[in-house]
């Protein structure tokens, strides 16, 4: 019984040791050293940003109004030209023919008219002294009146066939930038079909971009209070930004259905011609909403499947996950639409070591103690 005792007590004390050590494997993992931000309110000067496309406040195809041959191109491919101007030539070789055979016909009409007035007179003096036929005399009249209308329709076939030789000349129908050429001299052409080339205006572009139907009322405001030198409106390519600002024009007449969203147009000056027709940039408009804003360092946020999330202190050094909702990025900080309040505390330093609840330290770690800790 003694020898059963000594077992026993053995047996106990092995199993108190085995459980110390499992206690002291289960220990609280330490606290995460972090560096804590204040969260404030400020003011904050940004823009809003929408992709665009550019396009032209006036834009035409040029084709032809007679059918023919291109005997001349009168510009260089490219340029900009000014209302008016000689663009191409077609062959008027045939056209002019059927003008002076017009013309030709008209001059026969005008002689036939002057002798149907003549004999008319004649039978009307006759008619006064009852020396003539009254059935003569309403042939002569009526020889007259077809005379007449004969003159009127070769006026007007003379006028038909001017208008197709002044049509053997395309001008430029307003100023603007001709792009390159789709005839070559000798190309054949049909009228209304070919086309010639294409002239845009230059002297202000328009810039479209789609804003959703809640800024509607934003938009609305900003166009009735638009001003000439106002700088709300600025256009961006990258990096750069386009020297002159832009003015509000017009927003489209309805929303679309199936995106929610509404067109929006703006023209800027393009006195130097750096934009050019069927550019895509970014529009900057400047925000100018008289709330404060709410602003945190960007490294303070965690991705996680497409949503953001930063780290908040909490009650006994722990730390909870927060979902917010993200603004405009002002160069290394972001705003903060939802999510937070002026006056929590959020983790910028150490965010790659936290978990869900987990306890944190904003003192730094003793040297010496870390230095002890890898020797163990």
């Amino acid at each position: 019984m003694k020898y059963y005792s000594v077992a026993l007590s053995a047996l106990v004390l092995a199993s108190c040791g085995k459980k110390n050590e499992q206690g002291a494997g289960m220990q609280t993992p330490p606290p995460v050293n972090v560096t804590l931000f204040d969260v404030t309110t400020s003011d904050a000067t940004y823009h809003d940003e929408y992709p665009a496309s550019i396009t032209a406040l006036n834009q035409v195809e040029l084709r032809p109004q007679v059918t023919g041959f291109i005997t001349g191109v009168h510009f260089q491919d490219g340029a900009r030209v000014k209302k008016g101007q000689l663009l191409y030539t077609i062959d008027a070789q045939l056209y002019s023919a059927n003008y002076e055979q017009a013309v030709a016909n008209s001059n026969v009409q005008q002689a036939n008219l002057a002798k149907a007035q003549k004999d008319a007179d004649r039978y009307h003096e006759l008619d006064k002294q009852d020396a003539v036929a009254k059935q003569l005399v309403d042939n002569a009249d009526a020889a007259l009146e077809v005379a007449k209308r004969q003159v009127e329709a070769a006026k007007a076939s003379i006028a038909a066939v001017s208008t197709n030789v002044r049509y053997t000349k395309v001008y430029a129908p307003f100023n603007g930038t001709i792009g390159i050429s789709l005839v070559k001299v000798g190309a054949a052409v049909t009228a209304g079909q070919t086309v010639l080339n294409t002239v845009s205006s230059d002297g202000q572009l328009a810039v479209d971009f789609n804003v959703d139907q809640s800024e509607i009322f934003r938009f609305t405001n900003l166009l009735k209070n638009s001003k000439a030198n106002d700088s709300t409106f600025t256009l961006a390519f990258g990096k750069d930004i386009y020297p002159q600002p832009g003015k509000i024009q017009l927003l489209d007449r309805a929303v679309d259905p199936q995106t929610g969203t509404i067109k929006t147009r703006l023209v800027f000056p393009n006195n130097e011609n750096l934009l050019r027709a069927g550019m895509t940039g970014t529009v900057r408009v400047l925000n100018n909403a008289a709330t404060k804003s709410i602003i945190i360092p960007h490294k303070a946020v965690t991705e996680q499947l497409g949503e953001f999330f930063v780290y908040v202190a909490g009650d006994s050094s722990k730390v909870s996950q927060r979902r917010l909702s993200l603004g405009q990025t002002l160069g290394s900080n972001i705003i903060v639409k939802e999510g937070l309040s002026a006056g929590e505390k959020i983790a910028v330093e150490g965010v790659q070591n936290l978990r869900e609840g987990a306890v944190i330290s904003t003192e730094p770690i003793p040297a010496a103690a870390g230095a002890g800790a890898q020797k163990k």
